[in-house]
């Protein structure tokens, strides 16, 4: 099902019980940058492919991260990660990569907003070692992931956020494995291909090594959840800052054989999600 039939599929088969529509664009504060140092929103045109930012409540263990520990509803917390400026980058890189019709600014998904989640069938999520999904957050990403969608989890590293991560995406898949995809699978080859896949570090703990949590967090793992069909729902980027690859691609600290990695693997994500 391509991802524009996943859209009108899942408003279509719910649209009989409620009159919710669409969420507008809006946008929150980060915990990296705040309000400052970004461009202006860009061109709000429809488009073909949306990068989503899931919004999710957090544990305590987000304060111990850097999140704030405001209301996760008005942004500041740890789902705005790499936000807003890796989505927006990225979306700039899928425009000048591929033909990919990009609209060239992210959008805020809360699952609490009715229907809203499946307008929008490809999401980022980061820090996702600190989510705390209520019961019917997890219900509606579970239907969302089994309708089409597609979750990339990024930004996390170490045994316990590892655990803090397994602890949310259980309430969502309780008895679907996590995998270590192999070298072969598509998802490393849709457009480029990735068969060496060295970590992808974080910017702010480039000093000690890119990576932080200790010898737990040093080497990069590659996982999914797959659906009946082996399609990847979830892309699980452990021990790595993906998004972090994409906004800081240009800055002359970070590596640039990292930054590369990462746009060519935010690309096949893409595609990949687009056709599968």
């Amino acid at each position: 099902m391509s991802r524009l039939h996943f859209a009108i599929a899942c408003a279509l088969s719910i649209a009989a019980a409620t009159a919710a529509a669409q969420e507008q664009w809006r946008e929150y504060p980060s915990i990296e940058r705040g309000w400052y140092g970004r461009d202006a929103p860009a061109d709000q045109h429809p488009g073909g492919f949306v990068v989503g930012r899931l919004m999710f409540p957090q544990t305590r263990r987000g304060y111990m991260l850097g999140a704030g520990p405001g209301d996760w509803r008005a942004g500041g917390t740890a789902w705005t990660v790499d936000y807003p400026e890796g989505d927006r980058t990225f979306a700039r890189l899928l425009e000048r990569l591929t033909t990919i019709d990009v609209r060239l600014v992210e959008q805020p998904v809360n699952l609490d907003d009715d229907i809203d989640a499946y307008y929008w069938p490809f999401l980022i999520s980061g820090l996702v070692g600190a989510w705390d999904l209520t019961d019917e957050q997890a219900a509606k990403l579970r239907e969302y992931l089994l309708r089409g969608g597609f979750l990339l989890c990024d930004s996390f590293y170490g045994t316990v956020e590892w655990e803090g991560f397994v602890a949310g995406i259980r309430r969502v898949f309780p008895d679907r494995p996590i995998i270590d995809l192999p070298d072969t699978h598509p998802i490393f080859h849709s457009v480029y291909d990735l068969t060496e896949r060295p970590q992808i570090p974080t910017w702010q703990h480039l000093p000690q090594g890119g990576y932080r949590n200790g010898s737990s967090g040093a080497v990069a793992r590659w996982r999914a959840i797959l659906d009946d069909d082996e399609r990847v729902m979830v892309m699980i980027t452990f021990n790595n800052d993906v998004a972090d690859g994409w906004q800081r691609a240009d800055e002359y600290d970070y590596p640039q054989e990292a930054a590369n990695l990462a746009i060519s693997l935010g690309v096949n994500f893409a595609v990949y999600a687009l056709s599968h």
